[in-house]
């Protein structure tokens, strides 16, 4: 079956239409999964503007790498742990304790006495959304005939565009007119509304979500799956990393050095065999994930620093970009899986590519003095456009090649790789960005040169994106 075929709907009966996200049977599931999006990304995009202040009220400035970067090392850790058990017994239990720590961690945070009880917070804060990620992801493959799987990761998507625009400055206006634990307890309370809905409409599915009981591994796949002292050990070193990278002395360069080490001894042992050299099929679909959330996540987090601290633009100007980058990132998606449905993913995934590389010379361009910040503001949109093209046809082609008992061990992988790129293409650029400004470069020359090296994942991506497809 071509990868065309594998997102159209059945064609058994002309003359009735097959059943939509929103039919009879699918119904509770969408609006269900919807409303857990929603309010995940609510509680996500509102926390993050309120974390500065929260680290200076506590003292801890100087953590606050820590404090940001934990969540995605966390991530690591909670997607493999999310992804083997939704394999084991389905998707509704990693994903309903997922909400469940969602709404404790919230709570450990806002009553937070020193800046390491906001560490751990924030820590289980990433694990509980690695596990809701790959949770979901996992049942939408396991509750959803494939053509339906393109539109569902479309409204999965478009469920953020609403917290993307009244999130952050609602939190503001939280944070300063009372405090910052005010936003994180009214959040916890927010979140816990979806969890009981979402355990009632899936405990009304199978155990396995649809899939037979003989479907179950068999003892050489269960032996073969990594244990989760590996995802530890791989989550510790990202963590090392994150903090490494907030200063340059010896002490941070040898914590570098330990995260990197972690990193290449058991990042492999998390990922598909042969994900680092592309080989065909699903290593190269989770490697596209790692190299497309990298870079633009690195944009996201650049681009702004550069844009207020050195080009002196207004971060209500930013925060524009912000929410335009999350409105247009959920129209390309939807885009691409309503009217763009019968194209090949893999080319999408191109297409998408290019359109990121494009947004990153934006970015290079915008980076120097005689040329108008704007150029690298629209950075953000546009990689936001080519990433809501991309990436949901990244997430298709994985499950394409993923037997429905190893769905939430493809989704765990994704996840592993999309927190693993993060963190080193941002570590990278930063160290390069650093790099530069010690060898006597500009601030913007430093920013320009940082830029430049992230159009070399986007062009991989778009060339190596054909060995993904499904054959």
């Amino acid at each position: 079956m071509t990868a065309e075929q594998a997102v159209q709907p059945p064609s058994s009966d002309i003359d009735e239409a097959p059943p939509g996200i929103f039919s009879r049977q699918h119904a509770a599931a969408t609006l269900t999964f919807a409303t857990v999006m929603f309010l995940t990304g609510f509680a996500a995009l509102a926390v993050v503007p309120t974390l500065p202040t929260a680290a200076e009220d506590l003292d801890g400035v100087a953590l606050f790498p820590l404090v940001a970067g934990c969540f995605v090392a966390a991530s690591l850790l909670g997607g493999v742990l999310g992804g083997h058990w939704a394999d084991r017994s389905g998707a509704r239990r990693p994903l309903a304790l997922g909400m469940i720590l969602s709404v404790v961690t919230l709570l450990v945070s806002a009553s937070s006495v020193s800046v390491w009880q906001l560490v751990v917070g924030r820590f289980v804060d990433g694990l509980a959304a690695g596990m809701v990620a790959v949770s979901v992801t996992t049942a939408i493959g396991q509750s959803y005939p494939e053509y339906l799987r393109p539109r569902m990761l479309a409204m999965m998507s478009a469920s953020w565009i609403i917290p993307s625009l009244v999130g952050p400055p609602i939190a503001g206006v939280v944070a300063e007119a009372w405090s910052w634990r005010v936003v994180f307890y009214g959040l916890a309370a927010l979140t816990a509304l979806p969890a009981l809905a979402l355990v009632a409409v899936l405990r009304r599915a199978p155990a396995k979500d649809g899939a037979r009981a003989d479907d179950r591994p068999s003892a050489e796949e269960r032996a073969s799956r990594p244990p989760l002292l590996v995802a530890a050990m791989l989550s510790l070193g990202a963590a090392l990393g994150q903090y490494g990278v907030s200063g340059w002395d010896v002490r941070h360069l040898l914590f570098v050095a330990a995260g990197v080490a972690l990193l290449v001894v058991f990042a492999p042992r998390l990922l598909p065999a042969g994900t680092w050299r592309s080989a065909r099929g699903l290593p190269t679909a989770v490697l596209l994930r790692g190299l497309t959330s990298g870079t633009y996540f690195t944009v996201e987090a650049l681009v702004p620093l550069m844009l207020i601290t050195e080009r002196r633009v207004a971060a209500v100007t930013v925060g524009v970009a912000f929410t335009a980058s999350a409105v247009l990132w959920a129209g390309a998606s939807w885009v691409q899986g309503k009217l763009l449905q019968d194209v090949a993913r893999h080319r999408l995934v191109t297409v998408g590519a290019l359109i990121m590389a494009v947004s990153v010379a934006f970015a290079v361009a915008g980076s120097f003095s005689g040329v108008s910040p704007l150029l690298a503001m629209a950075a953000m949109p546009l990689a936001a456009i080519g990433m809501g093209m991309l990436d949901p046809c990244v997430t298709v082609l994985s499950l394409s090649h993923s037997s429905p008992d190893r769905l939430g061990h493809t989704t765990g992988a994704m996840q592993t790789n999309m927190n693993l790129g993060q963190v080193v293409v941002l570590a990278f650029a930063t160290a390069v960005l650093n790099a530069g400004l010690a060898a006597g470069a500009s601030r913007l020359g430093g920013y320009a040169i940082a830029f430049s090296l992230l159009l070399v994942p986007t062009l991989l991506v778009a060339v190596l994106a054909v060995r993904a497809r499904k054959d």
